[in-house]
């Protein structure tokens, strides 16, 4: 694939240069020394000051301010580039010859400083290319005025915000801010697709409507942006250092507008403002915990795959952890038989059996074939039921939501041996009719992909111990953000997702955990009685599965973001 600064496929998907310590410290000579660029004019103010941060981790860093954007840090001069937001200031610099800089968050009321020393290569991130940070929280020494007892830190009160920001770059972004650690964001305009992404993010609290955040796209570019933001104004004054996906430096600082787009509900104990819950004791410096699925994920060639289905599949024949809080299963569809007809896919017909146990049938030709299934109706007349298609050299798996009362059947098509890895599993979804005695015929109407759920988010208790919360951030991506034992939503990771209206509160959705775990997972939401029931589609090295989904759901918001998806 050639290189792209920005690539029109998902970035999970894009092979990203290994760029070595010794590449990137080449690339950054010229900026070292020049500085930040900007759409706008940087500031120059700080000539002659001379700028002591005492840290709390760091010992204490001096820097000596020259005319124009000179900066001297540790015996060398570099370029600087500083933007201030109110009262605080940011500045950059990166440190000639290395792999170094930093960026330093000074509040000139109260002289509390943030500073984000930055590294390239070395660790603890695993790909070079990759913006380390470490934070050092601090104050300005200024003569023999006492030192404060106050610092800036770590803050839950962005938890759960929403912003839409323009640059004077000129690009906009979406971002959502679902968790205590990390976020998901949309490019607007740099990305194709409008799809979200998540990512280990840094908030910090500086006063009461002054804010600093710092996103690393760690797993994909490895791109450090981060911003002032002046949550009452919609300002933000930031900072963009890293290397696109043609392995070109983005070094620069911007300007931006925002629109405050929602609050999501905060689910800590009330009381509890605590802001590290993944905290490592005894960790490295700049150690955090970073979700990097794609490590840890099953990958499997076609042959294995196979193998794992002929050696080892369950069918609805375990417990699921995924629905140890699910409704059980319906046998109110034993007796029946329809067809369903795709508009474009297979016309399935079926004889349900018993409660769990069908035959099936494709286009009406060939032996009838016998199959388990579990089938839920989640509001009357209402079913999803799922079944796998034993034989098809894809391995197919047939997850469709059925309205007997209106005729119509909607299928989230499961299937392996796709291009990436042959476990992961791909998804499509079918429109059709369903074919029966008694059943009405709908004609041309068909369910319909739906954007009443576009900006939602659902938190949901499988088990004890096992939750979850869904955001549906695009009308194509379904993000998952996991929660601490403290209520305090952390690590949280996304892919593709699609979303298809049954009935009025009644919805049938999708995710794909693509680079991740290789699972296909589906739920009917039943936003009347606030639960769900739903199948989950999976293959590893166990074997090939297909078990129930099923939660109790707490509608934790929804983000006004509609308008920048005109066509969902």
């Amino acid at each position: 694939m050639a290189l792209q600064a920005y690539p029109d496929v998902p970035l999970f998907r894009y092979p990203f240069t290994q760029l070595t310590a010794a590449q990137v410290q080449a690339k950054l000579a010229g900026p070292a020394r020049g500085g930040p660029g900007s759409k706008g004019p940087l500031e120059t103010d700080l000539a002659g000051t001379n700028l002591r941060v005492v840290t709390d981790g760091a010992g204490t860093l001096s820097w000596q301010f020259g005319q124009g954007n000179k900066v001297s840090f540790e015996g060398a001069e570099a370029g600087y580039g500083a933007l201030t937001l109110d009262h605080v200031t940011l500045i950059s610099h990166l440190v000639p010859d290395s792999t170094r800089g930093y960026a330093i968050a000074w509040d000139r009321h109260s002289n509390l400083a943030t500073v984000f020393e930055l590294w390239f290569g070395g660790g603890p991130s695993p790909h070079d290319r990759e913006v380390n940070r470490a934070v050092w929280h601090g104050y300005v020494q200024s003569g023999d005025s006492e030192p404060p007892t106050e610092r800036h830190a770590p803050t839950l009160r962005l938890e759960g915000r929403a912003f839409a920001w323009t640059e004077d770059t000129g690009n906009r972004t979406i971002e959502y801010y679902p968790s205590v650690t990390y976020t998901h964001w949309v490019e607007l305009d740099r990305l194709k697709g409008k799809r979200g992404y998540s990512a280990p993010m840094d908030y910090i609290q500086l006063t009461e409507d002054l804010y600093l955040v710092a996103r690393v796209e760690s797993e994909f570019s490895g791109l450090l942006h981060m911003y002032l933001v002046d949550v009452n104004r919609l300002l933000q004054a930031g900072l963009r250092l890293g290397f696109n996906g043609a392995d070109e430096l983005e070094y620069y600082m911007f300007r931006g507008t925002g629109e405050w787009l929602g609050q999501l509900a905060r689910f800590e104990k009330l009381g509890d403002f605590s802001a590290e819950p993944l905290k490592i004791e005894n960790a490295k410096k700049g150690e955090r915990r970073i979700y990097r699925p794609v490590a840890t994920m099953d990958k499997m060639t076609p042959a294995e795959v196979a193998k794992v289905v002929a050696e080892n599949t369950h069918v609805f024949d375990r417990p699921s952890p995924m629905a140890g809080n699910g409704t059980k299963p319906s046998g109110d569809l034993a007796g029946k038989a329809f067809a369903i007809h795709y508009d474009d896919g297979p016309q399935m017909e079926y004889r349900f059996t018993t409660a769990d146990s069908l035959q099936w049938r494709r286009n009406g030709a060939g032996d009838w074939k016998e199959a388990r299934y579990n089938a839920w109706e989640v509001m009357p007349g209402a079913f999803i039921f799922g079944h796998l298609l034993q034989g098809e050299p894809n391995h197919d798996g047939h997850i469709a939501v059925i309205d007997l009362d209106a005729g119509l059947a909607t299928n989230y098509h499961g299937f392996l041996n796709t291009p990436y890895f042959a476990n992961e599993a791909g998804a499509e979804t079918l429109f059709g009719k369903i074919v029966g005695q008694g059943i009405p015929d709908p004609g041309t109407k068909r369910h319909e992909r739906t954007s009443d759920l576009l900006g939602r988010a659902f938190t949901w208790e499988y088990s004890p111990g096992l939750n979850s919360m869904h955001l549906y951030s695009t009308p194509n991506t379904t993000s998952w953000i996991i929660p601490t034992p403290t209520g305090h939503f952390a690590t949280e990771w996304s892919g593709s997702g699609d979303f298809v209206k049954i009935r009025d509160q009644l919805y049938f959705a999708r995710w794909q955990e693509e680079a991740c775990n290789g699972t296909l997972g589906t739920i009917l939401i039943n936003m009347r009685t606030m639960h769900d029931a739903g199948i989950g589609y999976h293959c590893g090295k166990n074997g090939l599965s297909m078990s129930a989904v099923g939660a109790p759901a707490r509608h934790a918001g929804k983000f006004n973001v509609d308008k920048f998806f005109p066509a969902a």
